[in-house]
């Protein structure tokens, strides 16, 4: 019987499987069949008119069934199918070489000129070479460390963002006493430590469609490290349009991505995702988790393929996909066809500008994300409601595993996935108050409600962790 193999991100709907074993003859009866066992999965895979996600894509075996016959593809007993939903070779340009290196840096690098892949015109690209990694956190700490021990003479990091104690558990640039300072201010520090001989430019600002060309131009290769779906696709239509090399990672729980984009002739990101997934429909490392190693695997990939670029050595990862499973430890590869429709590296491509990456992604910009929503209640007003005695049902919509880390005294359990289908067990008639961690799924929660009747329904504005900031610092934060 064919298999479906299920990313993390949907596992949650699937009883945490990720084989599911269903019959049909096509890639479409065997996604239908797995939408009917499983319900909650449906609006995952299809649109209401039940067509199949633009943003999912579907692998039969290591083939892309959009180049096949889509959902008519036949599926033969022994065929895997791959979901795989978003979760954002050649030589680099190089200048020209100096004539040497000095003693020091031969010393240095011994390991390196050593080696006949490499050897002493390698090292001289590899110090003329210069990388932007865009983002410091888990993907770009590997990537930081890896490449200015290499010797890549220039390394641009853009970053807007302070170090917090949750960073620590996969972000290996940091260590506790930088908890508080910018982040680019302690990866400076901690990259020169390292290897004084390379050059860092630092950008202690969000990547916008205003300043990523001006930005992105000095550089010869862009790595993406970053965490948002608006980025992604801002990073991967100015590397379009400047024709720089794209080397893409993504992380989520125990699962990984890797793959080179926007190289002459290849796809690019859109190629893979025509379009975002709605907003959170899939969720952040923030909400759902990420193992602390995984970033540091895929980032070395990912700092792996950046050198083989500046040398022009070996078979970089163009048109494909890299897919790492950490529970299984398995890696398994896809194939990426550049799409001659693409918008931005087609045939006739109709993105010659970076546009509102935040319009396209339907995501809230930083300062919209701080502003109360009319169904917000502040943690304080909360309080003061529940030592009143009034009648208040407070509903938890995180997962049973973070229930246990923390909760509010008194809260009802149903977790975000669950909802639809618990419905039942609220009452239209009295108050709630919905809480999640920061405010993100209690505020889809709160939608969902209000869609199915509930008005006396309101979202605790930042979640268990402004509770604890400002009711009750014992709640732990996490």
């Amino acid at each position: 019987m064919p298999r479906i193999l299920i990313p993390s991100a949907l596992r949650q709907y699937v009883d945490r499987q990720d084989v599911v074993e269903v019959s049909g003859a096509t890639v479409g009866e065997l996604l239908e069949a797995l939408a009917t066992r499983y319900p909650e999965l449906r609006r995952h895979l299809f649109t209401a008119e039940g067509k199949l996600r633009s943003f999912v894509n579907v692998y039969i075996n290591e083939e892309d069934i959009r180049y096949l016959q889509r959902e008519a593809t036949p599926v033969g007993e022994a065929d895997t199918i791959s979901i795989v939903p978003s979760v954002a070779g050649g030589n680099a340009t190089v200048a020209a070489t100096p004539p040497s290196l000095s003693r020091e840096e031969i010393l240095r690098y011994s390991r390196h000129l050593i080696m006949p892949e490499v050897a002493l015109e390698g090292q001289l690209k590899l110090r003329q070479a210069s990388v932007l990694l865009v983002g410091a956190g888990g993907l770009g700490s590997p990537l930081a460390l890896y490449l200015a021990a290499a010797g890549v003479g220039r390394i641009g990091l853009v970053d807007p963002d302070a170090v917090d104690l949750t960073n620590l558990q996969r972000q290996i640039l940091y260590g506790t006493p930088d908890v508080g300072r910018k982040k680019l201010e302690a990866a400076a520090e901690r990259l020169q430590a390292l290897n004084p001989g390379v050059r860092l430019e630092r950008y202690e600002t969000a990547l916008t469609s205003e300043n990523a060309l001006e930005i992105l131009r000095d550089y010869d290769i862009v790595v993406d490290g970053t965490d948002n779906f608006p980025t992604r696709y801002l990073v991967n239509d100015a590397c379009v349009l400047l024709g720089k090399p794209n080397v893409y990672g993504s992380i989520f729980r125990f699962e990984g991505q890797a793959t080179v984009f926007a190289m002459p002739g290849g796809p690019c990101y859109r190629c893979l995702y025509p379009e975002p997934p709605p907003p959170g429909l899939v969720p952040s490392c923030a909400e759902g988790g990420v193992l602390g190693i995984l970033p540091g695997l895929i980032g070395v990939i990912q700092a792996t393929e950046t050198i083989k670029l500046i040398l022009g050595a070996g078979r970089p990862l163009v048109g494909r996909l890299l897919l790492y499973d950490a529970l299984n430890m398995t890696f398994r590869e896809l194939k990426i066809r550049r799409n001659p429709e693409c918008p931005v590296c087609g045939d006739r491509p109709s993105i010659r500008e970076l546009v509102d990456y935040y319009e396209l992604c339907g995501a809230p910009r930083h300062s919209e994300q701080q502003g109360a929503s009319q169904w917000d209640i502040e943690p304080r007003q909360l309080k003061q409601l529940l030592e009143s005695r009034e009648r208040i049902v407070v509903v938890d919509v995180r997962e049973p595993h973070e229930y246990r880390i923390c909760h509010l005294p008194g809260a009802k359990l149903i977790p975000l996935n669950e909802l639809p289908r618990r419905l039942h067990e609220l009452d239209s008639s009295e108050e709630i108050v919905v809480h999640c961690r920061s405010g993100q799924r209690s505020a889809k929660a709160v939608e969902l409600l209000r869609q199915a009747g509930f008005r006396k329904v309101r979202n605790l504005r930042g979640g268990i962790l402004a509770w604890s900031d400002q009711v009750d610092p014992s709640v732990p934060k996490y």
